[in-house]
């Protein structure tokens, strides 16, 4: 089968096409059919170890220490299901999924296994394979996290790195909540967002959200570019600081504040969400239901993964980036 390998860490020149075996399911798995998968800031990381220092030790000891132990790269991905295993009872031949692969990884082929116990759904039926295939990873954790702020009617939250794969999901899910919203990021993509219906929209090179005065219920900060005590002072008594991507001295300074606030006190709340089957499924219901749309950037062909890792490295996208895997 077609597929594109990670030789070693390194810039997009690392990635080469290449024709590797087609897996065969376990007793427990399913053969999945690629069509569609994407690539991510997250993927660009693990191909380039571009990791922050504090987690750069343990985060190469279970990736790789010279290469990645799993040269297939790729976490998200929708397809149709080939072949089941003997023990498998959740899926069956022709079911049309998407998937979070997990540090499985293995998207970037034509063909993966995973467990069926894994972070498999239903493809949503109003959804294309391009557009199942942005969910697993990202709309599963913006579901995580709003879900860990107990967002509530009327509450104002602010997402900052609106634009991106995780943000975009999560101006979507905070608005379905009822949640005022305010989105940050560059001025590129302000439109966007606005029309993903944002209640107020910010470019971060011009104004800085922590010095305009305003307070707000919850703060999501999707990149890790937010001034931490700053925006702790940004929240209302009570409030809600959510941090998807900070290192490990930033998480143990959420901690030591979440747990010296006292009763009724501001909270931080840190690390992406383990993506569940469930999760996926309420996803793309929302989905099937109109309450979701996919934003998709630009997308490429297998064999042009080169360019799709250029385009995103510079974390410039709107939105997703998707993989065109196999069509029909």
């Amino acid at each position: 089968m077609r597929a594109i390998v990670c030789t070693k860490y390194g810039a997009p020149e690392v990635l080469e096409p290449r024709q590797v075996a087609k897996p065969a399911p376990k007793d427990d798995e399913v053969l999945i059919r690629i069509r569609a998968a994407t690539v991510s800031k997250g993927d660009c990381e693990i191909r380039s170890f571009t990791m922050h220092p504090g987690s750069w030790l343990p985060v190469r000891l279970a990736l790789g220490v010279l290469k990645p132990r799993q040269p297939i790269l790729g976490q998200e991905l929708a397809g149709d299901v080939e072949a089941v295993g003997k023990a498998v009872t959740n899926f069956q031949v022709g079911d049309a999924v998407n998937a979070c692969t997990e540090l499985r990884f293995g998207a970037y082929a034509e063909y993966q296994c995973l467990p069926s116990r894994f972070p498999i759904a239903r493809k949503p039926a109003n959804a294309s394979y391009e557009e199942a295939a942005t969910a697993p990873v990202w709309a599963t954790n913006a579901l995580h996290f709003l879900r860990k702020a107990q967002l509530q009617k009327g509450e104002r939250i602010l997402i900052n790195g609106a634009g991106g794969c995780m943000g975009t999901y999560a101006v979507q899910l905070a608005k379905h909540a009822g949640a005022e919203v305010t989105a940050v990021d560059s001025a590129e993509k302000l439109a966007l967002l606005s029309d993903l219906g944002a209640d107020h929209v910010m470019d971060y090179r011009k104004q800085d959200f922590n010095r305009c005065g305003e307070r707000y219920h919850v703060i999501l900060d999707v990149v890790g570019g937010s001034d931490y005590g700053a925006s702790l002072r940004s929240l209302e008594p009570g409030g809600r600081y959510l941090l998807a991507n900070v290192g490990p001295s930033v998480m143990l300074r959420g901690v030591w504040t979440s747990a010296t606030s006292g009763r009724g006190g501001k909270k931080v709340i840190s690390a992406l969400a383990a993506p569940t089957a469930r999760d996926l499924e309420v996803v793309n219901e929302l989905i099937d239901d109109g309450v979701l749309r996919s934003v998709i950037d630009r997308s490429y062909s297998l064999e042009e993964m080169r360019e799709a890792h250029r385009y995103v490295d510079p974390d410039a996208k709107h939105g997703h980036v998707v993989i065109r895997v196999a069509s029909g």
